[in-house]
């Protein structure tokens, strides 16, 4: 009756609190149970050993990537940018002020550790959350000093560039690894890293204005409701102006997971970043690898070439920058984005 109680009062206080009033809810619901698949068939074979479901597994959700960037490749040879080499000159604001990491306090990573999250499960490196967030006051000074030596050296240890990936079944035939999306699970320490460079780029592009105000995707009082209004509103000031209005909406396939380094860095570069900084953001994208653990059996580690992880916390800002100058180049129409998701369109007099 208490425990009834408790949440009854939780409920009613923030009834004016969406985000609040379903962090309730969900604390409340049993957490979702993910079913791993006994086999998959691959090249009309069926595969049925722990191992082996695993390996196949990450040889789709890698291979998916690089197959279809060499797909594009071959079909928009004259259009597309080669590996590596810059995209096409925007203009963009004027940024004076090159950027570059600043020290962490020793306060700052003890908040972020004691900020994890108890049943985030263990990256590769198996070391739990819990351990670290009960430990934060004995172990935050040598933490602090690991990650402010990582960003004066621009290098990250191999250990936290290697993701462990869990499947999820999304819908379909179970037994078909095109039906599984996947999560990538990294160590704790990599995302208190990635958590200190996120607030500091974070900080230096909302100083700098830099980022394209037609993004209403990981931005602060955004969401899908105001990218919604934003595209309504729109094409009702058309209808007012009798005006008709024509709309392409894209979705771009495996967004994050066909993200070019070569041109997120030139991006970066022509951000503002200072190439000592940069060199962070190298070691950062390259050398990566994951490998898919399944029914207790894990697959052989597979590089990682290209894309941005989503599960990671400096993925949706830096795939945010490698999308941010599509608004400028299409110049004779209006666009919306939501992350990947985007919609271009015009008002005129007539079809």
């Amino acid at each position: 009756m208490a425990k009834a109680q408790y949440i009854n009062e939780n409920l009613n206080k923030n009834l004016s609190n969406p985000r609040n009033f379903w962090k309730t809810i969900s604390n409340i619901q049993a957490p979702p149970v993910h079913s791993q698949p006994a086999a998959v068939k691959v090249n009309n074979q069926t595969l049925q050993h722990p191992q082996d479901v695993a390996n196949a597994f990450n040889d789709y959700f890698v291979g998916c990537a690089t197959t279809l960037i060499a797909t594009l490749g071959n079909d928009t040879q004259s259009e597309r940018p080669h590996t590596g080499q810059a995209p096409p000159t925007v203009q963009r604001p004027c940024i004076r002020q090159e950027f570059s990491f600043r020290p962490v306090p020793v306060s700052v990573i003890t908040k972020l550790l004691r900020n994890q999250k108890m049943k985030y499960q263990s990256g590769p490196d198996q070391i739990p959350a819990m351990l670290l967030k009960i430990n934060a006051p004995a172990i935050a000074n040598p933490v602090a000093t690991l990650i402010n030596e990582s960003l004066a050296t621009g290098y990250i240890p191999k250990l936290w560039k290697t993701a462990r990936v869990i499947s999820i079944h999304k819908s379909g035939d179970s037994t078909l690894v095109s039906n599984y999306r996947p999560t990538s699970l990294l160590p704790v320490m990599s995302k208190i890293l990635e958590k200190c460079v996120y607030t500091q780029l974070r900080d230096y592009y909302q100083y700098w204005n830099y980022l394209t105000p037609d993004q209403s995707g990981f931005c602060p009082n955004h969401s899908t409701t105001t990218a919604l209004l934003k595209v309504c509103n729109d094409i009702q000031a058309g209808i007012e102006q009798g005006n008709l209005t024509g709309a392409i909406f894209l979705d771009f396939a495996k967004a994050f997971d066909t993200v070019d380094h070569g041109i997120l860095l030139k991006k970066l570069k022509d951000s503002g970043i200072g190439d000592r900084t940069l060199n962070w953001f190298q070691s950062y994208v390259s050398d990566r690898s994951q490998y898919v653990s399944i029914s207790g059996s894990s697959s052989l580690p597979l590089p990682v070439t290209c894309g941005v992880l989503q599960g990671s916390i400096l993925g949706p800002l830096l795939f945010t920058i490698f999308i941010n100058n599509l608004p400028n180049i299409c110049k004779a129409s209006t666009v919306h984005m939501y992350a990947d998701d985007t919609v271009i369109y015009t008002s005129k007099p007539n079809l």
